[in-house]
């Protein structure tokens, strides 16, 4: 299942709020990776009082707050799963 990546930090209840938003919004279609940002000195400088970041192959979705219309946009862009 392709992944939306959410870059995050620890103890930032900002991304807390995104990721509990979030998944339900995907769930069944998306899978979620949050990715924390200080693990990465690339991220960390990227992404660093920017965080959540919502991105969909190198593509920004989101920032916060959430864009909920953005998530839906990328998820009827999605090619349609077969019914298993």
């Amino acid at each position: 299942m392709p992944a939306l990546r959410v870059y995050s930090r620890q103890g930032c209840h900002l991304c807390d709020l995104l990721v509990e938003e979030l998944l339900p919004l995907v769930r069944g279609t998306l899978d979620v990776e949050v990715c924390d940002i200080d693990t990465r000195p690339d991220w960390r400088t990227k992404y660093d009082v920017r965080v959540p970041v919502v991105e969909y192959e190198d593509r920004l979705i989101s920032e916060y707050p959430l864009d909920r219309g953005a998530v839906s946009r990328l998820l009827d862009s999605l090619p349609a799963a077969a019914d298993e």
